[in-house]
């Protein structure tokens, strides 16, 4: 079967098996002067994005040779659209270009006090500029404390007699991005953006059967996330459906477990976002050295609940016992896209803001961004950026604008290989590990995902059967229709772009 007969039976197979407007034609587009090839993938494309089945729905979409510089396919391409998280296209791009592919983060360990007798008479204070990496990923967050726990021990030191001081000043307090939705507020993808991070900012939350159906289950979380637990699941019959789900209030730091866990399953595990970073940071620090037969008599603070403290104090000696680098931009970036990493982003707005001589601000990162696009030849009513995830429903961007910034990373040397790198893979890794697999596509497609309620989002790059590569962007919004099966249309999409050929 040819490819434009799969197309046309793909997309009549789609139409039937959901509601639509059987009525709904094709977007058309000029054909006239253009070569055959170029007529048929049009014609391809024009009866994927023509389905009746998103007649209710909208299709923005651009696809630009990047040999040629020819524009094989538009709809809707200047059209504003809640792009999820192809948002992270742009702060990736305009942190790149801000910051610099081998930029780090820092996060010192300092003692303020005097040493005598193995122990520290003052404070331990622990400073970042917003490192996000200190987390369990390939055990990174154990590495840094037994580095600091060795640090401390090398200086003489074994116990505290003082506090463990967090010190978050190079970022804002404002953790929550404008235009998020309280609902998800508990969710580990929603949590709150600081200078000190943890674990991605995120407490284990273990839920637990009880010792019989019909009672309560056992629930616990870890400690220092600033939330009140209450327990309202219960343990349900041998074999039952695992209902387990839990809620932050909206007006109080509670968080509710509700549901039901089978008895005689195992324990199972969520990560819940943190109140407040920097506190769930420093408690999870004392614990850490106490584990590692460091004691801290005092208690775990955050640096804005005792500034005023501080500042009349006398001035005490103060000793840098570690400074702690973050990988490279490079390798924050690969996680930043391939897993579509929200507080990664968000992070990164902010450093800019603060790379730029203000604080770390998100308005600060979005000027920042803005006088990267500038110079690009972005326009800047095609895009409103409010965070750096594309978590916000106040995010707007076209798709020609994304393909602008796509096509500037691919070409401009300092950014292409970087960049390319850090995309998911279609049918290989990432967000795209399970899609377009058993296509030409597949190994093939650098592309980024995007997800909230009623978008979806597809913006990268694929080869030809010539081996020319074309750069896309595909956004879908207000579809009322199941988004799996705007996933399928975009990945049709895709896949009839890589089977492409002028020949």
């Amino acid at each position: 079967m040819s490819s434009r007969a799969l197309v046309f039976v793909s997309v009549l197979v789609t139409a039937m098996t959901l509601p639509a407007c059987a009525g709904r034609q094709p977007p058309k587009t000029s054909a006239a002067g253009l070569p055959p090839a170029v007529r048929d993938i049009q014609s391809d494309l024009g009866r994927v994005f023509g389905a009746p089945i998103m007649e209710r729905g909208v299709w923005a979409v651009d696809v630009i040779s990047l040999a040629t510089g020819e524009r094989l396919y538009t709809l809707n391409a200047g059209r504003m659209m809640m792009p999820a998280s192809n948002m992270k296209i742009l702060t990736l791009a305009a942190a790149a270009e801000t910051l610099g592919w081998d930029y780090t983060f820092e996060t010192v360990l300092e003692a303020r006090g005097s040493i005598s007798g193995g122990v520290l008479h003052g404070d331990l204070t622990v400073r970042s500029n917003g490192d996000p990496t200190i987390n369990s990923r390939k055990g990174r967050m154990n590495a840094v404390f037994d580095q600091w726990a060795t640090a401390l021990t090398a200086a003489g030191i074994n116990t505290v007699d003082g506090r463990i001081i967090g010190d978050d000043q190079a970022f804002d307090d404002e953790g929550i991005g404008a235009g998020w939705a309280w609902d998800y507020l508990q969710d580990s993808y929603a949590a709150p953006v600081g200078a000190l991070e943890l674990n991605e900012n995120t407490a284990a939350l273990l839920v637990s059967p009880g010792s019989g159906a019909g009672g309560s289950a056992i629930v616990s979380l870890e400690a220092g996330s600033g939330l009140t637990l209450v327990n309202r699941a219960i343990t349900g019959a041998p074999g039952s459906e695992d209902t387990v789900d839990y809620r932050r209030l909206l007006d109080r730091p509670i968080l509710e477990v509700r549901g039901s866990v089978p008895a005689g399953a195992g324990p199972s595990q969520h990560f819940v976002a943190v109140v407040n970073p920097t506190i769930f940071f420093v408690r999870s620090l004392k614990a850490a050295l106490a584990a590692r037969d460091i004691a801290v008599a005092g208690e775990a603070v955050d640096l804005d609940d005792i500034s005023a403290e501080l500042l009349g104090a006398p001035s005490r000696e103060t000793r840098v016992l570690a400074s702690t680098p973050s990988p490279p931009l490079r390798e924050i970036a690969t996680v930043l896209m391939k897993v579509s990493q929200n507080l990664y982003a968000e992070t990164l707005l902010k450093a800019m803001g603060a790379a730029r001589g203000g604080l770390g601000t998100a308005e600060g990162g979005r000027i920042a961004v803005r006088a990267v696009f500038d110079a690009w030849g972005v326009p800047r009513d095609a895009y409103t950026m409010y965070d750096g995830s594309g978590l916000s429903r106040y995010d707007y961007v076209t798709a020609r604008a994304l393909t602008t910034v796509l096509e500037h990373m691919y070409r401009d040397p300092r950014h292409r290989d970087a960049f390319l790198a850090t995309l998911p893979i279609a049918g290989r890794d990432g967000t795209l590990a399970s899609r377009l697999d058993h296509t030409r596509a597949a190994g093939n497609a650098l592309a980024k995902t995007g997800s909230i309620s009623n978008v979806r989002s597809l913006s990268g790059f694929v080869r030809t059967r010539d081996d020319e590569t074309l750069v896309f962007s595909i956004l879908a919004n207000g579809f009322p229709i199941a988004s799996a099966t705007v996933n399928y249309i975009a990945d049709l999409a895709v896949e009839i772009l890589s089977n492409f050929t002028r020949k």
